[in-house]
């Protein structure tokens, strides 16, 4: 478990606006330049609890997950966990999109926490959300 785990803590006038979709974190972690440096430009950011599941569930070996848990207690990294209103407004999201666009279950509850916060998801895989009405989309590129 991440020990640094808190959600919402940040104070309004360091607030994160920018919820970090699962992707743009693994390019980061994988040494590439262009994610490192937007996510260095970011005063805080957060990041949701599925992101976390789905980069611990991809670690490789114990040296990969130490140095993803590492990463993820940086002190600028706000944790946003599940609670009631995200799980309710994935499975809205899921009920209206999964059949129609594809929607995945791990998409669902980023888009739900982002809405739910008031967050800007920053990610490279624009086209898993798009289709949400209201949903902020910040397009990361390589």
């Amino acid at each position: 478990m991440i020990s640094k785990t808190r959600p919402n803590t940040s104070t309004t006038k360091d607030a994160a606006t920018v919820l970090v979709d699962t992707d743009v974190l693994i390019w980061c972690m994988r040494g590439n330049d262009k994610a490192r440096r937007a996510l260095n430009r970011l005063k805080t950011y957060a990041v949701s609890s599925v992101t976390v599941m789905e980069l611990i569930q991809g670690a490789r070996s114990r040296r990969e997950l130490k140095a993803i848990k590492a990463f993820l207690a940086q002190p600028q990294i706000v944790h946003h966990v599940m609670d009631v209103p995200v799980t309710v407004k994935a499975l809205s999201f899921l009920e209206s999109f999964a059949l129609s666009h594809g929607m995945m279950m791990a998409d669902a509850l980023v888009a739900a926490t982002a809405r739910c916060a008031d967050l800007c998801v920053f990610t490279g895989n624009a086209g898993d959300y798009r289709f949400i009405p209201g949903l902020k989309i910040r397009r990361f590129t390589l």
